[in-house]
């Protein structure tokens, strides 16, 4: 147990923390950060660390940008809060949607939200409310994928396809519906190419949509890369045969854009780069690179159009929230997808994409390692006991010690169980990438090294 400082003690006082094992936060104390600067935070010691995660999955941008900050006290002081409700609306909110249009010219309409969780409950509430106003009102229900990550209000957290996201929340809810994950080497059978899994990936999907009824089927969420569940890339091929068995049932597809958005994959969405069609998508985190909270569903001319007209039909479209649209998170997000286009972000993470997935397969050989994943600025190091597919007897431990013995080097990342998830600002450059994986090789051999000590790996 650690002696905790005054600001430690106050937290655990007052603080439940999400994803955190409230009880261990007690013992050890949190990591109190107090300031960041371009691709750093800087902990209440004074202790600087490369945040390889841009925090959760957000902040493109890095910390500290001012013309970030100038746009937003800009925004606080000329209109700090009104809401979009009743038809009233705002100049923020109207630019930022222009935006998004702008920038997937596919989209119709844009609502706003705060969170990606909310994005994603708001997507499922639309093609409920689309449905019922095509007249098809046994569509309802909604196929995401197993190792998914939606969010965690009670239907995206549904969507979810992680354990510890249903675990005693009484989840999945009804209706909601997993699929096969796209991990090819972990997934594939024996002799199977990629294109046969992708085939097979599609077939699954459809035999699943023939169980329930393709009268019931409504739609099919996917992340292009799949975040939180490893930052899992799907093999060529994947999307266009899902998108052939949705369009052949008439499935929505949604796009669930909120990490792998506004450059992250090398293009402006994970979507493009992947070949993923879309109906709708999801967009929070970049849209405002972290710096306000903020999320968007746009949607294609088919929804909308039948939201507006059903909204006609009722009196009303009774769904929004009060801080969606804020203005001041609007004003950001514009002034965020401005600078997104003015520094050529998505050409900087294109340039730098062969340097990072160099850095990542340098790895791949190491006895820890058993898969190395990268795509755009996101990627993973998969850890296994014998450099096969093979789980830990114990998952979660090694991952877990990786990451602390990363921590005390200076480099932040996160271990989603076993995979050492990389996903650093998109303004990092080539010394900051180097600064990086600079302590990897020996964070992975005393990982290694504590793995066979505690007979977790065998050597």
């Amino acid at each position: 147990m650690n002696q905790l400082t005054n600001t430690q003690t106050r937290d655990v006082e007052a603080l439940l923390h999400p994803y955190t094992n409230a009880r261990q936060v007690r013992l050890d104390g949190a990591h109190v950060i107090e300031r960041g600067e371009g691709v750093r935070v800087f902990d209440q010691a004074g202790k600087g660390y490369i945040e390889g995660m841009a925090g959760l999955w957000c902040c493109g941008l890095g910390f500290g940008d001012a013309e970030i900050a100038d746009a937003a006290r800009e925004q606080l002081g000329k209109l700090p809060y009104y809401h979009l409700f009743g038809g009233r609306s705002h100049e923020p909110a109207i630019e930022l949607a222009e935006k998004i249009k702008d920038l997937a010219p596919d989209m119709a309409r844009v609502i706003y939200q705060s969170s990606g969780s909310e994005a994603n409950d708001t997507q499922i509430k639309l093609v409920w409310y689309m449905n019922n106003a095509l007249g098809r009102p046994e569509k309802k229900k909604i196929i995401s994928r197993k190792k998914a990550y939606h969010g965690v209000t009670i239907v995206s957290a549904s969507l979810t396809g992680l354990p510890y996201n249903h675990r005693d929340f009484d989840l999945p809810v009804e209706g909601i519906k997993h699929t096969s994950t796209p991990h090819f080497w972990r997934e594939a059978q024996a002799g199977e190419t990629e294109a046969e899994f992708a085939k097979r990936m599609a077939e699954d999907l459809e035999a699943l949509i023939i169980a329930e009824g393709p009268e019931t089927v409504a739609a099919f969420i996917a992340e292009p890369v799949m975040g939180a569940g490893g930052v899992i890339i799907p093999p060529a091929g994947y999307f266009p045969a899902i998108a052939a068995v949705c369009k052949k049932y008439d499935v929505h597809m949604i796009a669930d854009e909120v990490i792998c958005g506004f450059g992250r994959t090398g293009e402006w969405f994970g979507s493009d780069t992947l070949e993923m069609p879309r109906n709708s998508m999801s967009l929070a985190k970049q849209l405002t690179a972290g710096y306000a909270p903020l999320s968007a569903v746009a949607m294609d001319a088919r929804m909308a159009e039948a939201v507006e007209a059903n909204s006609g039909t009722i009196g009303t479209f009774g769904h929004g929230f009060t801080y969606g649209g804020h203005p001041v998170s609007c004003a950001v997000g514009a002034k965020v997808l401005d600078i997104y286009r003015e520094r050529d972000i998505v050409g900087h993470v294109k340039k730098l994409a062969p340097l990072f997935a160099a850095k990542l397969n340098a790895y791949k050989d190491h006895p820890l390692v058993g898969e190395v994943r990268a795509l755009g600025l996101m990627g993973a190091l998969e850890l296994t006991p014998d450099g096969t597919p093979a789980a830990f007897e114990q998952p979660g431990k090694m991952g877990a010690k990786l990451g602390a013995e990363l921590l005390s080097r200076g480099v932040i990342l996160r271990s989603i169980g076993d995979s050492m998830a990389f996903c650093p600002p998109m303004i990092i450059n080539e010394a900051e990438i180097e600064e990086m994986f600079a302590p990897m090789e020996e964070a992975l051999d005393a990982t290694y090294a504590w793995g066979k000590a505690e007979g977790f790996v065998k050597g």
